[in-house]
């Protein structure tokens, strides 16, 4: 009688086995069994909730079909702009590839990013002009003032090729779709009558609605670039550009590049870096930021800049460099 009990819970055991195994394979096959088009719109849907670069690649792994199918010109349109937040530490051809991948599925975020890092860091100004346009034409507020900077500099020109009523309209235009520093740039424009007609109250009145935006976008915008919150599209690529020139200063240092831009100082024959530390332009050609008017002592990449860094850090340094 022991026997026989042991005999069943042994039979008992390898019933319910059989059965897992059972329902583990059905579960395969019904997986295997949907379509491509489910699978894909899944995937996409990972790809636009991703808060990290990580988030996508894990999915991918899952298994060989998330693999392949997570390489679709629908996912990589649909990638968010913190999935394609790489580091400028991370920066290599298959960081490149995904960049260009998704520009080309469409995604207006990774063409804005990849225009601005192929625009100021590679220094590869036709393409990464393109890349920004192509974003501009997509709607994309970050784009458009990012061209209106460039159109104000002539960046990637000369000094005459600058063209001032056209900067302002593409301030304007990101205004329009809530860019705070777009704003701010264009009441300035209109307070001083730069390329537009001059109007001192309609300047200061969007000047300060330009504060006021900033102050109520001040929980998501200032802690963006700390880790406190999830960083904005144009806060990725100036950490972006940040870091490279960080680190392109770290190889002029040892000699490496003598070429690398200095942070709002003299010139000695480099390019200089825009004085506000959280944007990461540097000048195309030397000579091309314009220099604050009291110390003389910083270069800006544009008045938005400009307004940032006095209240920010300045203010106060300027005070001292006048004192000296």
């Amino acid at each position: 009688m022991k026997g026989t009990g042991c005999n069943s819970i042994h039979t008992a055991k390898k019933m319910h086995c059989m059965n897992q195994g059972n329902r583990n394979n059905q579960s395969a096959t019904s997986f295997d069994a949907l379509p491509d088009e489910i699978v894909v719109t899944v995937i996409a849907a990972v790809a636009a909730s991703a808060v990290a670069p990580a988030d996508l690649a894990s999915a991918s792994l899952t298994c060989k079909r998330f693999w392949t199918l997570g390489k679709s010109r629908h996912v990589r349109n649909k990638v968010s702009h913190l999935c394609l937040a790489v580091r400028a530490r991370n920066w290599s051809l298959h960081a490149d590839r995904f960049l260009q991948s998704c520009a080309e599925a469409g995604n207006i975020d990774a063409r804005y990013l990849l225009g601005m890092i192929r625009f100021y860091c590679i220094r590869d100004r036709n393409a990464g002009a393109d890349l920004l346009l192509s974003a501009a034409f997509g709607g994309l507020k970050e784009a458009i003032y990012s061209l209106a900077v460039i159109v104000f500099n002539g960046s990637g020109g000369t000094r005459e090729s600058r063209d001032i009523g056209a900067a302002v309209a593409l301030c304007a235009r990101a205004a329009s779709l809530g860019h705070v520093d777009a704003l701010r740039e264009l009441g300035f424009c209109i307070h001083d009558g730069y390329g537009v007609a001059r109007s001192v109250p309609a300047g200061r009145r969007l000047i300060v609605l330009a504060k006021a935006r900033e102050m109520a976008e001040a929980a998501t915008g200032s802690a963006s670039l700390i880790g406190l919150t999830p960083l904005k599209k144009q806060d990725v690529a100036s950490r972006f550009m940040v870091e490279w020139a960080e680190r392109r200063r770290a190889e002029n240092q040892e000699g490496a590049d003598r070429d690398a831009p200095t942070e709002g100082g003299p010139s000695d024959g480099q390019l200089r870096m825009c004085a506000n530390k959280l944007c990461g332009r540097e000048e195309t050609r030397e000579g091309e930021f314009r220099r604050c008017s009291v110390c003389a002592s910083v270069h800006y990449c544009s008045r938005a800049c400009q307004a940032r860094d006095w209240i920010q850090s300045h203010k106060a340094n300027c005070a001292q460099e006048q004192a000296l």
